[in-house]
């Protein structure tokens, strides 16, 4: 049953990809194309809102759905009625939860700001799994078109919003944000501008506020980055050995690349995804409960 899973997988990637690059077959020089125009966010519905452009995309509609499905875990995983014998619901949940608030918040936060930022931090836990794991799970939300007994539909393939920059970014800038309010919240503004400074020598005083300001900015890159290249790698891999297929136009590849997708995939969604979603979150209370009581 495996195996047949696994094939099943494979086909449903490779076949509407091959499907299109036989349909365009006239245009040999771009075979494997699809691997890096599966970044490309086309327009699905044009929303511009002054200089800002909030048009749908299937990155807009992949984090609407992680949205959706966060809430929806939310609700069936945690509001349930508490018994004698803990149902499998209701363990699944306690363990969600107490990840969330043990092995983030707690290690992260202070005790006194946990109850204000704990909810945040396991939300982010939430979401940032869920848009992930729904990256690896075929859908038709790709903007490609195959006709299916004369009617048009989306091809399926897998894409993580989170492989897109500019959603790890704003995940990021949101942390970021948090981040200094809180600061200036919990230390007023003065004194936390002081505490990013060491006790160091006057003469060194240009150099390390230099550092501690660029410091402060490094940490967008490294929550955003690092989310960001881990999913993009993955999604990478797993298409470049299905791409082979269509490139090499050798159906006999399947044999070797479909196999080496799969351990990839189960790699990704096993492993990458759920550590992934942690560091992020992790992060996040670290940095936060960093700016609420200063090493210095």
């Amino acid at each position: 049953m495996k195996r047949f899973l696994l094939v099943v997988f494979g086909l449903a990637l490779a076949l509407p990809q091959a499907a299109l690059a036989a349909s365009d077959s006239t245009q040999s020089e771009d075979k494997g194309a699809f691997i890096s125009e599966e970044w490309d966010l086309h327009t699905w519905i044009p929303i511009h809102v002054g200089p800002l452009d909030m048009s749908i995309n299937k990155a807009v509609a992949y984090l609407l759905l992680g949205a959706l499905c966060s809430c929806l875990i939310g609700i069936l995983l945690m509001r349930v009625k508490v018994g004698n014998e803990p149902t499998r619901r209701q363990a699944l949940g306690e363990t969600i939860y107490e990840i969330a608030q043990v092995q983030v918040a707690e290690q992260g936060l202070p005790t006194h700001a946990i109850a204000r930022w704990f909810p945040y931090c396991a939300s982010l836990m939430i979401f940032i799994w869920t848009v992930n794991i729904l990256g690896f799970i075929p859908l038709p939300l790709s903007d490609e078109k195959v006709t299916i007994f004369g009617v048009e539909v989306p091809t399926l393939a897998i894409f993580a919003a989170t492989s897109t920059l500019s959603v790890t970014l704003a995940l990021a800038l949101m942390t970021w944000t948090f981040t200094h309010i809180e600061g200036i919240r919990a230390n007023g503004s003065w004194n936390y501008l002081k505490s990013w400074i060491p006790e160091v020598p006057k003469a060194m005083l240009p150099l390390i506020i230099v550092l501690e300001v660029l410091g402060q900015f490094m940490r967008l890159i490294s929550l955003s980055v690092r989310l960001y290249a881990n999913m993009l790698a993955g999604h990478m891999l797993i298409l470049t050995f299905l791409g082979l297929i269509i490139v090499l136009e050798n159906v006999f590849l399947s044999i070797f690349a479909v196999p080496f997708a799969a351990v990839f995939y189960l790699f990704e969604v096993v492993i990458v995804v759920s550590i992934q979603a942690y560091i992020f979150a992790a992060l996040s209370a670290i940095y936060i409960g960093s700016a609420i009581e200063p090493e210095h």
